[in-house]
């Protein structure tokens, strides 16, 4: 049996990942490691909550005592990466809680493993000698695109806000890790994640949530900026890929194939919330629910487009997306309308 330190499962991605992890691998166990800020939930994890492969323990990836006493511990064999502040406005609001937790908690997360694997630089102990540290980064660190073109792994980083370039930050000290302590790391990149258990704040749910309660649907600027949309199961079955097989020392960029401007996910939206609960049985006063779509003044140094070439991953480990926007949107509406109907609705 592998214990693994995985961070962050409170959040969405993680908490996607840990149920799909558990249920696929049966000599894995658990240790999840989350503050519960804000954007953290153990409701999240009620799936697992009474396995006894999972265990949840409430601290800070900066708290290096405490790290350190998860590995002493639990004999942690392998580290999956996912605890950040991840939302963008935020981060233009208070830059600092990015640079700690991302930064410095990746470095103390960084430091702990290498210090508790190994002898010295690039020499591992015997029983942690297929150990890795797995670190789950994002495109957004790699900038803003023109209307062409897309981010590959060797693309220079440009991050744009204060989030990307944390988050380019912390990339840069894992890829010092294993260049000069031969740290077995591998880094992934993502495009935008959408689908259960997504905070509030983020914009898929903002749409869905306020077109229930006939609020304004907030789009800023032109509506316009493209993202790159992947459905989080499909990233959590590419990280998996990454984790058991990718390359030591490589970073392995993981998009959905699914670009899409701002507008063109609020129509898809307001499409499906108009057929499976029409604005009629809501008790609204429209006849659909693009009609409370909202222009707003648009975000401070917004990137235009991100988009991401996964031919690496796809070619090396042989990872293709399950879902592709048209199903995956329709699975993420109804998984929210469960969420905030008996709320907001029924």
């Amino acid at each position: 049996m592998k214990t693994i330190l995985v961070t962050g499962c409170a959040g969405f991605i993680g908490s996607n990942f840990v149920p799909y992890f558990l249920e696929k691998y049966k000599d894995y166990k658990i240790i999840n490691l989350d503050l519960l800020t804000y954007a953290g939930n153990l409701d999240n994890l009620k799936e697992v909550k009474s396995d006894e492969r999972y265990k949840f323990l409430k601290g800070d990836i900066c708290n290096r005592s405490f790290v350190e006493s998860i590995f002493q511990i639990y004999d942690i064999q392998g580290v999956i990466h996912f605890a950040a502040e991840s939302h963008v406005d935020n981060s233009i609001k208070n830059p600092d809680v990015f640079v700690k937790t991302n930064v410095n908690g990746t470095f103390t997360l960084l430091d702990v493993a290498y210090k508790f694997w190994m002898q010295k630089p690039f020499t591992y102990k015997d029983e942690f000698k297929n150990a890795r540290f797995h670190h789950i980064s994002t495109d957004e660190v790699y900038g803003t695109l023109g209307e062409s073109g897309l981010f590959t792994e060797t693309t220079p980083y440009a991050p744009n806000s204060p989030y990307s370039a944390s988050k380019a930050s912390s990339d840069m000290i894992v890829r010092s890790y294993h260049h000069t302590y031969g740290l077995n790391t591998v880094i992934t990149n993502c495009s935008n994640n959408y689908g259960p258990k997504q905070h509030d704040e983020k914009l898929i749910p903002t749409i869905i949530r306020n077109a229930l309660q006939g609020k304004p649907i907030p789009i800023y600027g032109d509506g316009k900026n493209i993202r790159d949309w992947l459905y989080v199961l499909d990233h959590c079955k590419g990280i998996d890929l990454v984790y058991h097989n990718g390359k030591n020392g490589e970073v392995y960029n993981i998009g959905g194939r699914n670009e899409r401007t701002n507008l063109q996910i609020v129509n898809a939206i307001c499409q499906i919330l108009d057929e499976k609960f029409p604005t009629s049985k809501n008790g609204l006063n429209i006849k659909s629910y693009k009609e409370l779509l909202s222009f707003v003044e648009d975000r401070a140094g917004h990137d235009k487009r991100y988009a991401i070439d996964a031919t690496k991953i796809e070619n090396e480990l042989g990872w293709k997306a399950d879902e592709n926007f048209d199903s995956g949107i329709i699975k993420t509406v109804e998984w929210y309308l469960e969420k905030y109907g008996a709320k907001y609705v029924f």
